[in-house]
C-alpha cells in the first residue's frame, strides 16, 4: 500500500510538533524513520494510526486515495496498525484475549479454536514462543511487542508501524523479525520502522527519513552514511567518548548466597560485592533472571535463601519502603505503568516525589521545583504537562529528575530503551555523577555495547545461572554475546562471587 503524508501540522498548545511534513512511502518499502527523542516521530507515527489528528490542511493519501482517520480503529479499518514503544496491551487477561482485542468480526463469542490456531501459526512463523492460556503479566516486554506484532498482522495491517520494535528482543528474536519484515514487504506490505539504533536501519530499510525539531531535514536511500545521519538528526557530530572506569569506595551492596526462585526459574548461591561509585551491568536475554535479581535488591523480591546488607545493615527480606528509605531507589522498564503515573503532571510528580512539609501542598513551590528540575534535567516540557504526553526520553528524564539526593544504591532497567544516542550520552551523565557523589548502580541492558561502555563488572545471566563478575574494560561485544547464548560457562555454571 502506497502512502503519502502531505503538509503534517500538529500543535500541542505552543509546541509545534510536526512543521508541515511531506512524505512518500511507495507500497513494498522499509522506511526508516530518525530522529532524536522529541523530533516529532511519534507524533507523525501516532497521526497516521489515528491515535492522534493532525492539524487542519494536513493530508493522509492511501493508494491514491484521501482518508480520514480519526482513531485506532479506523486505522486498522483502513489496513494501518502501530507497535508503540510501550505495548499497548492488558496485563491481567490472558494472552490469547488480549490476541483478540480490536477485533470487529466474529461475534460476542468467537471460536476460540480457530483463534487459537491463527494464533500458534503467526507465533510459529515468527519464531515467537507463547503459551496463549498465560497471562501477559508473565511476558517480558520483548515478548509483548512480539504479541503485539501478531495481533496487528492478524486484524490485517498492511501498513506496519514499528516504534523501537528490537529494543526488548534478544539478537535472534531480532534477525527473524528482520527476515519476516523483509519477507512482508517483498509481498507488497509497506513497514515504517522508527528507531535511533543507525545499524538496525542500516542493515534493514530502503530508504530513511530524519526528523529534527518536528521537521523533515533529510532523506536517504543506501548505501547509508551514517555520519551523515547523525549530523542531520542532531545538527552536529556526537560520539560516546572514553570510558570512566569508576572511582570505588567502601562496599555499599553486599549479596551472600542468596537464592530467588519465581515460577519460572530458580537462582541459587549469588555471593556478590558492590562498592560506592562502581557501575555493574546485567546482561542476558529476556527473563534469564536479571529482572528477578534486580527486584531482589530493590525489596520487591524476598529471597528464599542468603543475606541481603546494605552499608553492613542487614536488610534481608525487608520491605521495598525500608529499602527505599535506606537510600534504594528502582526505576523500572515500564516508564508509564510502574514509573510514573499517567494523569498526573510534572509538577504533581515533582512535588509526590518530597519530603511532606506540613498538611497543605504549596503549589506555588511545586511549579518552582519544577522548573528547576526540567531545567536541570533538559526535559521539554512544562510544569503543567502531563508525563504521557512527554516522549520516551523526556519521560526518563523526568524518572531520574525524580531520584532522591542522597542514595545509595540506584537500581535501573533498560535505562535508555527506545533514546537517542545525544540522550542515552545525557543520561549517563546524570547517572555517573551519582556515582562521584558515592552511589552505586547496578542496571539490565539489552544493548551489549550500552553495558561495556558504562559498566565496571558485568554479570551475566543465562537460564538461572549466573556468571563470575567480568571486568567490562577487558570484554568484547563478541565474547559477550557468546555468554548470553550460554557458550564458555564452566561446567558447574555456578553462582557468582566477587
Amino acid at each position: 500500500m502506497n502512502v503519502a503524508l502531505k503538509n503534517i501540522h500538529k500543535h500541542f498548545g505552543k509546541v509545534h510538533a510536526n512543521k508541515g511534513i511531506n512524505l512518500t512511502i511507495p507500497s513494498g518499502t522499509i522506511q526508516g524513520i530518525l530522529g532524536e527523542n522529541g523530533a516529532g516521530k511519534s507524533t507523525l507515527m501516532k497521526i497516521l494510526s489515528g491515535f492522534i489528528q493532525a492539524d487542519s490542511g494536513s493530508e493522509i493519501i492511501l493508494d491514491g486515495k484521501p482518508v480520514v482517520i480519526h482513531s485506532p480503529a479506523d486505522a486498522i479499518h483502513h489496513g494501518v496498525g502501530m507497535l508503540h514503544q510501550d505495548p499497548l496491551d492488558f496485563p491481567p487477561m490472558r494472552i490469547l484475549d488480549n490476541f483478540l482485542i480490536g477485533r470487529s468480526s466474529g461475534g460476542l463469542f468467537p471460536n476460540r479454536k480457530e483463534v487459537a490456531q491463527d494464533f500458534n501459526r503467526l507465533a510459529q512463523e515468527f519464531d515467537f514462543s507463547f503459551d496463549p492460556d498465560n497471562y501477559v503479566d508473565t511476558l517480558t516486554v520483548g515478548e509483548r511487542q512480539q504479541l503485539e506484532i501478531i495481533r496487528l498482522l492478524w486484524l490485517g495491517a498492511r501498513i506496519l508501524i514499528l516504534d523501537e520494535p528490537t529494543t526488548g528482543i534478544s539478537a535472534s528474536q531480532k534477525i527473524k523479525l528482520f527476515a519476516t519484515l523483509k519477507t512482508l514487504a517483498e509481498k507488497g506490505m509497506t513497514i515504517i520502522f522508527v528507531s535511533h539504533k543507525l545499524e538496525d536501519v542500516e542493515s534493514l530499510c530502503n530508504q530513511v527519513a530524519v526528523l529534527r525539531a518536528g521537521e523533515l531535514v533529510g532523506e536517504m536511500k543506501p548505501p547509508l552514511d551514517t555520519s551523515t545521519l547523525v549530523e542531520m538528526m542532531f545538527g552536529k557530530v556526537v560520539t560516546l567518548g572514553e570510558r570512566q572506569p569508576a572511582k570505588t569506595g567502601d562496599t555499599m551492596l553486599d549479596l551472600q548466597n542468596v537464592s530467588l526462585e519465581d515460577a519460572r526459574m530458580k537462582i541459587k548461591n549469588i555471593n556478590l560485592n558492590v562498592h560506592a561509585g562502581e557501575v555493574i551491568g546485567l546482561a542476558g536475554m529476556e527473563g534469564s533472571g536479571q529482572g528477578m535479581f534486580i527486584r531482589a535488591c530493590a525489596g520487591l523480591t524476598r529471597p528464599v535463601g542468603g543475606r541481603v546488607q546494605l552499608k553492613g545493615h542487614d536488610l534481608t527480606g525487608k520491605s521495598y519502603h525500608v529499602y527505599k528509605n535506606a537510600g534504594v531507589n528502582f526505576l523500572p522498564a515500564a516508564r508509564l505503568e510502574e514509573g510514573l503515573v499517567p494523569g498526573l503532571s510534572l509538577t504533581d510528580h515533582f512535588v509526590l516525589a518530597e519530603q511532606p512539609r506540613g498538611i497543605f501542598i504549596d503549589r506555588t513551590a511545586g511549579e518552582k521545583l519544577a522548573e528547576d528540575r526540567i531545567k536541570s534535567f533538559n526535559i521539554r516540557g512544562t510544569p503543567l504537562t502531563m508525563v504521557e504526553a512527554l516522549s520516551g526520553g523526556n519521560q526518563q528524564r523526568a524518572e531520574l529528575a525524580l531520584l532522591q539526593s542522597p542514595l545509595s544504591l540506584v537500581l535501573l532497567e533498560h535505562p535508555t530503551r527506545g533514546l537517542d544516542i545525544e540522550s542515552v550520552i545525557y543520561i549517563w551523565g546524570k547517572l555517573k555523577e551519582r556515582c562521584r557523589q558515592g552511589a552505586s548502580i547496578i542496571f539490565i541492558s539489552s544493548d551489549l555495547e550500552e553495558i561495556l561502555q558504562y559498566s565496571d563488572r558485568v554479570l551475566v545471566f543465562f537460564s538461572g545461572k549466573v556468571s563470575q563478575p567480568i571486568d567490562a574494560a577487558n570484554t568484547s561485544v563478541e565474547q559477550l554475546g557468546q555468554l548470553i547464548g550460554g557458550k564458555g560457562w564452566p561446567e558447574n555454571g555456578g553462582g557468582s562471587h566477587a
